[in-house]
C-alpha cells in the first residue's frame, strides 16, 4: 500500500514504515503528526485518485528529528564587470516516519 501525499509545496510517494524527510513542521520529536492532503491512494490492485484530494484519507507519521540539510552554494558572476557575489543557503527539514495510511 502507497499513497502520494503533499506537504511542504512538494508531493511525496510514501509506504508505510518509511522514512523520509520534508519541509519543516513545527512539530515536538516523537510526537504524532496527521498530513491531510492525500492525493492518490493505492491499495494493490484498486488506485484512488483525489480531485483534488481524496475524501477521508489522511496519513499518520510520526516526527523523528528536526534538522537542516547540506549548505547550497549560490554564485554569482557577471563577465567584464568585476562583479561577483557568494552566498550560501541551508534549508530546514523534519524527518518523518510513515505509521499508518487511512483511505
Amino acid at each position: 500500500m502507497y499513497a502520494v501525499v503533499k506537504t511542504g509545496g512538494k508531493q511525496y510517494k510514501v509506504a508505510i514504515g518509511e522514512k523520509l524527510k520534508v519541509e519543516q513542521i513545527s512539530a515536538d520529536i516523537d510526537s504524532q503528526i496527521v498530513l491531510n492532503e492525500v492525493l492518490m491512494v493505492a491499495d494493490g490492485d484498486a488506485v484512488v485518485i483525489g480531485a483534488p484530494v481524496v475524501a477521508g484519507a489522511s496519513i499518520k507519521a510520526t516526527v523523528i528529528s528536526q534538522g537542516r540539510g547540506e549548505k547550497v552554494r549560490i554564485f554569482k558572476m557577471r563577465r567584464r564587470k568585476h562583479y561577483m557575489r557568494r552566498a550560501g543557503h541551508r534549508q530546514n527539514y523534519t524527518e518523518i516516519r510513515i505509521d499508518e495510511i487511512v483511505k
